[in-house]
């Protein structure tokens, strides 16, 4: 059974609400939850396979693998450092999708304040398929000029990123 609505959005990310919202998702044949997830929640092998990623640290100790609670940061999309906190956790099981949350906060003046929630539902589907979702909600001034871009930059990322995760889980090289 497909869990189609995985994400639990706080009301403040609601797509639709913020400033940016984006939504990605692939499903693939050959790959499984469990293959994706390894690459998906170690940091270590993310600029392997994602351009948009840099500076990867963990202020508080832990990491490299991402765990519910652990605070860490990152560089993307020409941000400096942002502030993250993983709010959700679980790994994929027989039938249970795996589901990982962030939140993501910039401080600063209103020019630069940022609010950040970033969720990715990975699921088993039946035929030997996986499907990967990517979905932020983005709120402040920093996330509105890019959704009013054409492509969307944060759109274009994020189907950058579900690509290289997908081809480092099924241990590709780069193209």
């Amino acid at each position: 059974m497909s869990m189609q609505n995985a994400i639990d959005w706080p009301e403040r990310h609601l797509p639709g609400t913020g400033d940016n919202f984006v939504s990605n998702e692939v499903v693939v044949r050959g790959l499984t939850a469990g293959a994706v997830w390894r690459h998906l929640v170690d940091t270590s092998a993310w600029e392997s396979y994602y351009d948009n990623v840099a500076g990867i640290s963990f202020p508080d100790g832990g990491g490299p693998e991402l765990s519910g609670g652990l605070a860490f940061r990152f560089g993307t999309f020409g941000f400096p450092p942002l502030d993250a906190l993983v709010v959700e956790h679980q790994a994929p099981a027989e039938g249970v999708p795996g589901r990982l949350s962030w939140t993501a906060k910039q401080d600063g003046s209103p020019e630069e304040r940022l609010d950040v929630l970033h969720a990715r539902p990975v699921e088993d589907l039946p035929g030997g398929r996986v499907r990967i979702l990517t979905q932020e909600t983005r709120i402040g001034r920093p996330a509105a000029e890019p959704a009013r871009q054409i492509p969307n930059p944060m759109l274009n990322g994020h189907q950058a990123w579900l690509d290289g995760l997908v081809r480092a889980a099924a241990g590709k090289e780069r193209s």
